[in-house]
């Protein structure tokens, strides 16, 4: 039977009799970070600990007597990642962080039971040590702007009927009975909506040049394929809340004409791809897909699909490639996609969080939306937070949030090696993963968006931002990003496949001592060769974080290169060792673990280290007992 109007209202209402019926819901984050690190055993240990203690407790609500019951629930990722395992008890609205299965006990008897707070698993901010009971009082939540997350971390993803009751689908349904292709399209082109995928073109434009194609066949494809070092947003969106995606695939297949859809996931994201498989499979069962949704004369039938593995994949021409059953390698554009894609048909592609977005517009309107953000760039964007800062994770920012915001107030400041606050760590920032730029401190008040980092030769990508402090070697992190991109060249064409290696060889001489000028002159006129030359966007992109590095920190390449001294001593070629002789016991421990006899000395007298023999493999540094070994 059709959804209708009826439909909708009535499940929502369903939901809300049965939600709250339960005394007390226990909701634990399910996403991948949290599951890694224990989330499942945590489940277990709560539902075991409950019934022992003979408390009415409901796993499945649907199927089970609520009342006055603990209802134990799973949700997608909260986004607070460094804090994982994570539960949050309703009504009390109270979060507890780093559980173990050993902290169910006293969760059970002191908090559902007595209603007391357990001081030790509260979050303490790292300046204060202030506990914070809620979401409310942490700042790495109450900076935020949580709109595509919004409902991520609190509703249990596998289950439709709570995402209608929150709702879900009723901006499909507005869509399907309210409104024309024509006017969806222009809504969508109104809100200033631009692709998250990286590229950052117009939602609306894209959507609209393919309703205007002929011919009733047309595609739609979700680009889940999500691949940048250190990024999960969209790996998120597809755990915590896939049904937006749904919604959001819903409306753009109406406004596009498209009658059958795509979701490319990556097959590295297994429980994206269950709860995906299941969000579709629940939808079609309640009539949302499959002919004539919403009554409508339309027909939309969606499909998940698990990708290979390839980066490469993430371009436009390559997945389509790889869903039709080849190799994925790009191809040159025009025609584009919208005009002539998937088997030759128009087809339209939009990334995860872009497809999300789409309901939250049809929703509330246009205006509504380019309320938040900037003029040229309206809305939020979500950005996976990682590397040497206090608070790691998945965070939403309206777009011209500066960097000084993100890193300090919602990051909680960058850390040294240790995990410990460094009030003035902080280096740089990678962002936009292999594809993106450096920024440094002087783009710490940069507002962030689309135009703004373009000018700084940077770009938003998918939304990796990997905070550096001032121990990370900038010649070093180039080298990581330019062997991934190396790595997942297709090798279609000579310039990527044969440039990104030699670039690549040529950070390696820097790093190793055998660089001279003509080695920055060769990698600069390189890195703007294959930048000019490639032919998809991998390859225009793979030198962006070599050039830019080399423009923020030219005096650290100009170190490696002709003082052969790595400025924060991480080049093992460039580092030598030293024995420090006031600490020095003259065990002759180290003398007996170097490999090549290199360091010399008496019994009980401070040993020294033949610098003409060393080969610096730092075997005297890891077994010194006296910390007498240092690198330098």
């Amino acid at each position: 039977m059709p959804a209708n109007t009826l439909d909708i209202l009535k499940t929502a209402e369903n939901f809300k009799n049965l939600v709250n019926k339960p005394a007390q819901r226990v909701i634990i984050c399910a996403g991948t970070g949290c599951m890694a690190n224990g989330a499942q055993q945590v489940i277990d240990a709560l539902e075991e600990t409950i019934k022992h203690k003979e408390i009415p407790v409901t796993i499945d609500i649907h199927k089970e007597d609520t009342e006055n019951s603990i209802h134990i629930s799973k949700s997608g990722c909260q986004g607070f990642c460094q804090m994982g395992p994570l539960v949050t008890i309703l009504p009390q609205n109270i979060l507890y962080t780093r559980v173990k299965p050993s902290d169910v006990e006293d969760i059970v008897t002191l908090t559902l039971q007595k209603g007391e707070i357990i001081d030790r698993l509260l979050y303490r901010n790292p300046s204060s040590k202030t506990p914070c009971k809620s979401t409310s009082e942490i700042p790495f939540y109450m900076k935020q702007t949580r709109t595509v997350l919004s409902l991520c971390g609190i509703i249990d993803p596998e289950d439709i009927h709570e995402y209608i009751y929150h709702g879900g689908y009723s901006a499909a349904q507005k869509a399907y009975m309210e409104l024309s292709p024509e006017l969806i399209c222009k809504q969508v082109s109104e809100s200033g909506l631009r692709g998250r995928g990286g590229g950052g073109f117009l939602t609306g434009k894209k959507w609209d040049l393919a309703r205007i194609q002929p011919g009733k066949d047309k595609f739609l494809i979700c680009n889940g394929d999500e691949g940048d070092p250190g990024a999960f947003m969209d790996r998120s969106v597809m755990e915590g809340n896939p049904h937006s995606i749904i919604e959001g695939m819903l409306i753009a297949a109406y406004a596009t004409g498209a009658n059958m859809g795509y979701i490319y996931v990556r097959a590295e994201y297994p429980l994206a791809v269950k709860r995906l498989v299941k969000a579709v499979e629940d939808a079609r069962a309640l009539g949302i897909l499959g002919n004539n949704p919403f009554g409508s004369q339309h027909t939309f039938n969606l499909h998940v699909m698990e990708g290979a593995g390839a980066f490469v994949c993430g371009e436009e021409t390559a997945l389509m490639a790889s869903i039709e059953g080849n190799r994925g390698m790009p191809k040159p554009k025009p025609p584009f996609p919208a005009q002539s894609g998937l088997w030759g048909k128009p087809t339209v592609i939009n990334n995860v969080e872009t497809l999300a977005s789409v309901s939250i517009i049809i929703r509330n309107g246009a205006d509504e939306f380019r309320k938040v953000g900037t003029t040229k760039s309206p809305g939020t964007k979500t950005f996976a937070l990682t590397g040497h800062v206090a608070n790691t994770g998945l965070i939403e920012v309206p777009f011209g949030t500066t960097l000084r915001e993100i890193v300090f107030n919602i990051g909680g400041g960058v850390t040294d090696d240790n995990g410990e606050v460094w009030p003035d760590g902080f280096k740089a920032v990678q962002i936009g993963g292999p594809s993106g730029g450096c920024l440094t401190e002087t783009h710490l008040d940069l507002p962030l968006d689309f135009d703004s980092l373009k000018g700084v030769g940077a770009m938003v990508g998918s939304g990796g931002l990997v905070i550096m402090n001032k121990n990370t070697c900038m010649v070093s992190m180039a080298r990581f990003f330019m062997q991934f991109t190396q790595n997942e060249s297709c090798g279609k064409c000579v310039l990527c496949r044969e440039g990104t290696k030699q670039l690549l060889s040529l950070l390696d001489d820097i790093m190793e001592g055998n660089a001279d000028k003509q080695t920055l002159d060769t990698m600069i006129k390189l890195a703007k060769t294959v930048q000019k030359g490639s032919l998809c966007g991998l390859g225009k992109s793979a030198p962006n974080p070599v050039l830019s590095m080399y423009s923020n920190f030219r005096d650290e390449y100009e170190t490696h290169v002709f003082k052969k001294r790595c400025p924060v001593k991480q080049c093992t070629a460039l580092s030598g060792f030293t024995i420090i002789s006031e600490l020095c016991k003259g065990c002759g421990l180290c003398a007996r673990k170097c490999p090549v006899d290199a360091i010399e000395g008496k019994p009980r007298q401070p040993f020294t280290i033949n610098q003409e023999k060393c080969i610096k493999c730092g075997a005297c540094i890891d077994n010194c007992k006296f910390n007498a070994v240092v690198r330098g």
